[in-house]
C-alpha cells in the first residue's frame, strides 16, 4: 500500500489595481508563481485550491490561471469574500492544499502588493 503524505496549506493574497479580467488574471498569475517558486510546488502535488475575491472583483475566475498552469487534477473553487466594513478591497486570496512531506513550518506563504498588510507578522523588518 502506498504511503500517503501529509497535507499542508499554503496561503496567499494579492491586491488588484482594477476590476478587469486582465488585471484579475494577471494578479492571480503573479500570486501563484510566487507561491510555486517559494515552495517548489508542482501541479501534481496540488490537491485543491480555494480562491476568494472581494465583492468588488467580478470580471474573472482566478481558478482559470491555475488550470493554465497545469493544475488540471486539483479541485478548484472560486468564492466571494464576505463583505466586512473597513476590509481590504480589490483582493484575491488563495488557500492551496498541498501533498508534501514538508513540515507546515517550512511552508512559505505570500502576501503581495497591498495584501501584505493582511499578514504583517510574516513581514517583520
Amino acid at each position: 500500500m502506498p504511503r500517503s503524505m501529509p497535507v499542508r496549506a499554503i496561503r496567499g493574497a494579492i491586491t488588484v489595481p482594477e476590476n478587469s479580467q486582465e488585471a484579475i488574471l494577471e494578479a492571480t498569475r503573479a500570486l501563484l508563481h510566487a507561491l510555486t517558486e517559494a515552495n517548489g510546488l508542482k501541479p501534481s502535488e496540488v490537491i485543491a485550491a480555494t480562491f476568494s475575491v472581494t465583492p468588488d472583483l467580478d470580471q474573472a475566475y482566478p481558478a482559470e490561471v491555475a488550470r493554465d498552469l497545469g493544475w488540471t487534477e486539483a479541485g478548484l473553487m472560486c468564492v466571494q469574500e464576505m463583505r466586512v466594513e473597513g476590509a481590504l478591497n480589490q483582493c484575491i486570496r488563495v488557500r492551496v492544499l498541498w501533498d508534501t512531506e514538508q513540515p507546515q513550518s517550512a511552508v512559505a506563504h505570500r502576501y503581495l502588493e497591498g495584501a501584505a498588510i493582511l499578514r504583517t507578522d510574516l513581514f517583520k523588518d
